[in-house]
């Protein structure tokens, strides 16, 4: 579950460039560019990939879950479709024109409506129930060797290394501060 907090973190500074009653907010095609970017390394390329080889597979039986499962993979698809279409607007070789910007901030609205509540199930429904049919140790034997993985991909920080990398854009598009979203009634 800690890999949805770097997806929830990924939305907010994607949702960040829908625009901001902040002083001072910009678009900014290059955060666009390397939220993407990061969001297709780590979240598509190497969570998603983990659970449609090792959860999704558990639940193919009819009924339900199965149903769930078909769902999720299907959005899985649709986002890397969404990714591959929001890298390349955001890429150099495009101009940054209104039309552009208006159609890289569709494609996050649509991005994060549909993100928000597929990890929302996962976290409440898949999660929980994948951990009900798995036996503990081949669970724990499964997260080694997940986080194995993520050190093959990401290298010694691993994990550590991907949250440092969205704390550094959080920080140049300038929503780092946590308290910036409290509110102050």
């Amino acid at each position: 579950m800690r890999e949805h907090g770097v997806l929830a973190r990924l939305l907010l500074l994607y949702e960040h460039q829908l625009g901001s009653s902040s002083k001072g907010w910009e678009f900014s095609r290059e955060a666009v560019a390397a939220t993407a970017n990061l969001l297709r390394r780590f979240v598509e390329d190497y969570h998603e990939k983990l659970e449609e080889q090792h959860v999704f597979t558990r639940f193919t039986q009819p009924g339900e879950m199965a149903e769930l499962v078909k769902t999720l993979r299907q959005q899985h698809d649709a986002g890397r479709r969404v990714t591959d279409a929001i890298l390349e607007l955001a890429s150099g070789d495009v101009p940054v024109n209104d039309a552009n910007r208006a159609h890289i901030q569709d494609l996050i609205r649509q991005f994060a409506r549909m993100y928000w509540p597929h990890q929302a199930r996962e976290d409440t429904v898949l999660f929980p129930a994948f951990k009900e049919i798995v036996p503990k140790e081949e669970y724990e034997k499964l997260g080694d060797q997940f986080e194995k993985r993520e050190h093959e991909l990401f290298g010694e920080k691993g994990f550590e290394g991907i949250v440092e990398q969205v704390a550094e854009l959080e920080r140049l598009v300038g929503i780092y501060d946590l308290d910036q979203f409290t509110p102050r009634i």
